[in-house]
């Protein structure tokens, strides 16, 4: 399945009513920084050794467990959930570096770093959509000349609904 596939199926099911990123975009950024602040707690107890920090770590793993399960829906036997953080997580963590390097003057480096963390959250969509076969779509992290999966997402959020 090539992306424009991808685009069409998403557009057909936007059509049906059955998709709208944009109601869940917002949750799955702060998601991202969920798993963040639970990053923080952790290094924060490990320096500091204060419990206060792992009874805020975990009440934070609750609520992005709680809020996750609205976009990933755990209907199969795949790795879809762990998956998912992990996507979200990075995505969030490369355009952190990004901003420290185009604070940096690396302006280059930084837009990279950028369309990686793009990439990466177009693939937690793909992942999260109702997208069955998604082997054949190439992404733009492996060959640059190819359409990304980003870009099909982008167009998406231009027009969804508010």
């Amino acid at each position: 399945m090539k992306t424009e596939n991808f685009l069409r199926t998403l557009n057909e099911m936007k059509e049906k009513n059955s998709l709208d990123l944009s109601a869940w975009e917002d949750l799955s950024v702060a998601l991202m920084n969920l798993v963040s602040l639970e990053e923080h707690c952790f290094f924060s107890y490990v320096k500091t050794k204060d419990e206060k920090f792992l009874k805020m770590l975990e009440k934070i793993r609750e609520l992005r467990k709680k809020l996750l399960a609205l976009i990933v829906k755990d209907e199969d036997e795949s790795e879809k959930w762990c998956m998912s953080k992990h996507f979200l997580a990075s995505s969030m963590r490369l355009f952190e570096v990004g901003n420290r390097l185009l604070h940096e003057k690396k302006e280059k480096e930084a837009k990279e770093l950028y369309e990686n963390a793009a990439e990466l959250y177009g693939m937690f969509w793909l992942v999260n959509s109702a997208q069955k076969d998604f082997s054949n779509i190439k992404i733009n992290i492996e060959k640059k000349e190819e359409k990304s999966i980003f870009s099909s997402i982008k167009e998406l959020l231009k027009c969804c609904k508010e």
